[in-house]
């Protein structure tokens, strides 16, 4: 393996163990799971922009609430 590939190696682990990434991926797959539940009531995909805005609309701040009392605790 070359310097280069090391370094870059080093650096997708430091990202992978960041609390903002893991935080990052956290919110993700929230928005992953509204879309699919959001989707099964439509009948049909109502693709990841519109879970997007709808989840970050009615649900997030809620999330993230929760998510700090889960942490604190």
């Amino acid at each position: 393996m070359s310097n280069a590939e090391k370094s870059s190696s080093s650096a997708n682990d430091l990202l992978k163990n960041s609390s903002l990434y893991r935080e990052f991926q956290a919110e993700r797959e929230e928005i992953l799971r509204h879309k699919w539940i959001e989707s099964e009531k439509a009948g049909q995909d109502i693709g990841f922009e519109r879970a997007l805005t709808d989840w970050i609309i009615n649900h997030r701040a809620a999330w993230r609430k929760s998510r700090q009392s889960l942490a604190s605790n």
